[in-house]
């Protein structure tokens, strides 16, 4: 073989450059929404993580601009903060048909490793994590950027005890003009915000949620939402609430009050911080990694550790252990917020204003062959099985049945498992939370009620373009099965 050859095998599979400057290395690890891969910048000689970003495949060419756009500017202003506990941002490139961030290496496991490996971490480091991880959403927060997906796995963990919040990838710039997508859901599930779930925008409130989830997570060793299906956990966000048993007092009620479904009654970031002076401080040591000198989870091989955590306390759910946690936050809380926690209970909806809710499905197989009212839209026809809904009536004629609300649980570019008693949980709780809001007017509320339609498993498991659909709708109509007129003002304006 010539001396030319062997030099154009060497250049042909040599290590892969991005931009001319970032040479890959290794895999650090891979999530649903990229890889991360350890690089040496050449220019400066350090080396950085890249993230290269991949959605799901089927994600229509418009969304995938969509998404990729939003990433460059969000990332840009990532790259602009400047606070301890935030991974920094060097650059973004795209290349080839890919976008890449590079970001500040940080030789550390996560939070959710060293949960895991250790168990429950002890109150002080909690209220410590809870100071820095609060400073970073401050930061952020002030320059108009919502991180979106707080969770543990987006938290490294040093040995000397500092937190760095990473993956601002799919953060949302306050201040930019409005991008949207056809029902994407971004963001992790099981610490998204109900609000979010509900398909109200991102907002620094929901950063809060996900950060008392997080730290609910470190206290307790456990998810409190982890379900085994995507509607069973956005189920339990929406209508659980976790029962605490290893924190107490000023941290208690740091966790307790940010995880409250309704944002106004939220605990702000100002509230948070000064309900965290009176959390005890104990030594100011950090948590360990198991292995502080081979492979972590931002350097190269990855951490692995053996899951040895204790088995998580099973979250006690009914009526009694959730009106028993609210009370417990109110009592906590009652002089930090002025009883918000009050105002929540007073307010969430009677469950004995609708005691039979009927299910209904659309689609093919369904009860209805279609299903196309929209949001506000009546129709004249009955709700029952057969009946044809394929298109709407005038709302301002008497009309049997209107849409109050819908919900879409998962990203319709990506196919998910049908489960339909989960489905049935959550369009159960969301459109029971809407009818007892001002969504419906009191005026005659008495005399209606609300039932739950969803897809039909052939609708939901087909293919995006041959008719899937997620759709959850809230249908009202009267306790009677009569007709609605339009003096009785049944719903407020959206």
């Amino acid at each position: 073989m010539s001396q030319e050859h062997q030099q154009d095998q060497t250049v042909a599979h040599g290590p892969r450059v991005v931009a001319g400057r970032y040479v890959i290395l290794n895999e650090l690890g891979r999530g649903g929404m990229g890889v991360v891969w350890l690089a040496e910048d050449r220019m400066i000689g350090r080396h950085v993580a890249i993230k290269e970003l991949h959605l799901p495949d089927g994600v229509p060419h418009a969304e995938r601009a969509v998404f990729e756009e939003r990433v460059l500017r969000e990332a840009r202003t990532a790259g602009r903060l400047n606070d301890p506990a935030v991974v920094t941002v060097y650059d973004v490139v795209q290349e080839s048909g890919a976008t890449y961030i590079v970001m500040e290496l940080i030789q550390a496991p996560t939070l959710s490793d060293v949960v895991r490996e250790r168990g429950p971490m002890p109150a002080p480091q909690v209220a410590k994590l809870a100071e820095q991880l609060l400073s970073a959403l401050e930061a952020a927060h002030q320059a108009g950027i919502v991180h979106r997906d707080v969770k543990p796995s987006n938290i490294m963990l040093a040995a000397n005890g500092r937190a760095k919040l990473t993956d601002f990838g799919i953060a949302q710039s306050l201040d930019d003009p409005r991008l949207t997508s056809s029902g994407m859901l971004i963001g992790s599930p099981t610490f998204m915000a109900p609000e979010r779930i509900r398909g109200e925008e991102a907002g620094a409130s929901s950063d809060l949620w996900a950060l008392g989830a997080v730290l609910f997570f470190a206290i307790e060793g456990y998810n409190p939402f982890e379900r085994p299906t995507t509607a069973a956990t956005m189920h339990a966000i929406l209508a659980e609430v976790p029962y605490l048993t290893r924190a107490q007092g000023a941290l208690a009620s740091v966790i307790s009050g940010l995880m409250v479904g309704t944002p106004a009654a939220r605990l702000t970031a100002a509230q948070v911080r000064g309900l965290l002076t009176h959390v005890p401080l104990g030594p100011p040591t950090g948590p360990t990694p198991v292995n502080t000198t081979g492979p972590t989870a931002m350097s190269p091989g990855g951490y692995h550790p053996q899951r040895t955590a204790a088995a998580p306390t099973p979250v006690k759910k009914g009526p009694g252990a959730k009106a028993l946690a609210i009370a417990g936050a109110v009592v906590l809380l009652l002089g930090a917020i002025g009883g918000f926690f009050l105002n929540r209970a007073i307010n969430a909806p009677d469950s004995t204003q609708a005691p039979q809710i009927e299910t209904f499905s659309y689609g093919d197989e369904g009860d209805f062959a279609q299903f196309s009212l929209s949001d506000g839209y009546c129709s004249a026809n009955s709700l029952q099985k057969g009946a044809s809904f394929g298109s709407s009536d005038d709302c301002a004629k008497p009309f049997r049945v209107q849409v109050f609300g819908t919900l879409d649980p998962a990203g319709s570019s990506t196919k998910w498992a049908y489960d339909r008693d989960g489905l049935v949980k959550v369009g159960q709780s969301y459109c029971g939370w809407l009818f007892g809001t001002k969504r419906v007017s009191d005026k005659d509320k008495t005399n209606l009620t609300y039932a739950v339609v969803l897809p039909a498993q052939k609708t939901w498991e087909a293919d995006a373009n041959k008719g899937r659909d997620y759709t959850i709708h809230c249908v009202l109509l009267r306790k009677d099965g009569g007709m609605i007129t339009d003096g009785d003002q049944i719903t407020s304006p959206s």
